[in-house]
C-alpha cells in the first residue's frame, strides 16, 4: 500500500514539474510581432476662398494619390485645388512647369526682331491690372538666317506693384546652385533655398514658393495669375542636335514657364494675351501649333517693366467693368517653337 502511495506522489510531482517546464518554455518563446498595417497619409482638406469661383467656400479633399499640398519629397506630385474647374475638384500635378501642357512657354519660342538683335523685351500679356513682359536672349549661329531665342527673364506689373525673376548667367551649369534672381518693388528678394521655402508680401498681394531646393518656384497672385518657373541650361546635347553653337563660356540659362490666368478682360492684349480676346480668330484647330506674332513693333517694350509698347493697355487706376472680366481656366498657350516668330498651341 505504501508503495502505491509513493508511486502516486511521484507521478503527481512529475506532472507538476512537467507543467512548470512547459510554462517556462512557452514564456521563453519569441513572440512574433505582426508588421503594422501601412498608415494612409491624412488627406488635406482645401477650401476655395475666391469669391469669383463657383466653388467658393466649398471644402474639398485631396486625392489619396497626392494627399498633401506641399509633399516632403519635391519629386512627388502635389494636391492642387482648381477653384475654377466646373467639377470643383482637387487633382494631382507636378509643381514644376509642364512644357507639354497648357500655359507653357519653353524651349525656343523664336521671337525674332526685325533688326536681328536678340536681347530684347516684349509684352506677353497686357491688361488693365496685369502686365507680363519677357526678356529674350539668344544667338544667331554662323551660316544661319535666323536667331535662336530663349526667355531669360519675366517682369510682372500688377496693381501698383512690380515683380521680376531672372535666370542668372553662368558659364558652367550646376543644378545644385541657385540661378534665380528675384525682386519685388525694386528691392532684391531672397528666399532661403529649400523645398517649400516661401515668401509672402506684407498684405498678401503675392506669394512666392520654392518647389525644389534650387531653381524652381511658383508665383501666385490671388485672383490674377499663377506662374510655375524652372531654370535650365541649353544642354550640350541639345546644342549639338540643333546646331545652336552655344559658346563655352555661357550655358544660356533660361526659363521654362507655365502660366495660369484667373481673370483676363476682353481688352487684354500682348503677343499672347490677344489670343484670348473675344474677337480673336484662331486660324488653327485647338491643340494645333499656330503662330501668334503680330509684329514686333507693336509689342516691343523699352525694358523688362515698361508698359510703353504700342498696344499696351496696363493701367492700374482703371476700374475694370465686371462684365468685361472672363475667368480663364488655363490662361496661355504651349510655345515650343517653329516658324518665323513665336509659334504656340492652345
Amino acid at each position: 500500500m505504501v508503495g502505491i502511495k509513493t508511486l502516486i506522489v511521484v507521478l503527481c510531482l512529475h506532472a507538476i514539474l512537467l507543467s512548470m517546464v512547459t510554462e517556462a518554455a512557452s514564456k521563453n518563446k519569441v513572440k512574433r510581432i505582426k508588421p503594422p498595417k501601412p498608415v494612409k497619409p491624412m488627406q488635406e482638406l482645401l477650401t476655395c476662398k475666391s469669391r469669383k469661383s463657383r466653388c467658393f467656400m466649398k471644402r474639398i479633399k485631396c486625392p489619396v494619390e497626392c494627399p498633401k499640398v506641399k509633399p516632403k519629397n519635391p519629386k512627388d506630385k502635389a494636391c492642387f485645388l482648381d477653384c475654377y474647374s466646373p467639377k470643383c475638384e482637387a487633382v494631382c500635378k507636378s509643381r514644376k512647369p509642364n512644357c507639354n501642357g497648357p500655359g507653357a512657354a519653353c524651349y525656343d519660342p523664336r521671337f525674332i526682331g526685325g533688326d536681328g538683335i536678340v536681347n530684347q523685351h516684349f509684352s506677353l500679356i497686357s491688361d488693365s491690372n496685369l502686365q507680363i513682359n519677357a526678356r529674350f536672349i539668344g544667338l544667331r549661329p554662323e551660316g544661319r538666317t535666323r536667331d535662336y531665342t530663349w526667355i531669360q527673364a519675366l517682369g510682372l506689373k500688377f496693381n501698383h506693384h512690380n515683380f521680376t525673376l531672372e535666370a542668372t548667367k553662368t558659364a558652367k551649369w550646376d543644378e545644385n546652385v541657385d540661378h534665380l534672381n528675384l525682386s519685388y518693388d525694386g528691392m532684391e528678394l531672397v528666399i532661403p533655398e529649400g523645398h517649400s521655402s516661401e515668401w509672402n508680401s506684407t498684405n498678401g498681394e503675392i506669394q512666392v514658393e520654392r518647389t525644389s531646393t534650387t531653381n524652381s518656384l511658383t508665383v501666385h497672385i490671388p485672383d490674377v495669375a499663377e506662374i510655375s518657373v524652372n531654370v535650365i541650361p541649353v544642354s550640350e546635347e541639345d546644342s549639338k542636335i540643333h546646331n545652336y553653337q552655344i559658346p563655352a563660356n555661357d550655358s544660356f540659362a533660361h526659363l521654362e514657364v507655365q502660366f495660369r490666368f484667373l481673370g483676363l478682360s476682353s481688352k487684354v492684349d500682348g503677343i499672347l494675351g490677344r489670343t484670348y480676346r473675344p474677337d480673336f480668330e484662331n486660324p488653327a484647330k485647338p491643340g494645333v501649333a499656330m503662330a501668334v506674332v503680330g509684329g514686333d513693333d507693336k509689342y516691343k517694350t523699352s525694358s523688362l517693366l515698361a508698359t510703353d509698347c504700342a498696344l499696351c493697355v496696363f493701367d492700374p487706376n482703371e476700374i475694370k467693368d465686371g462684365d468685361e472680366s472672363t475667368v480663364m481656366e488655363y490662361g496661355m498657350v504651349d510655345c515650343t517653337g517653329g516658324g518665323n516668330g513665336i509659334t504656340c498651341k492652345k
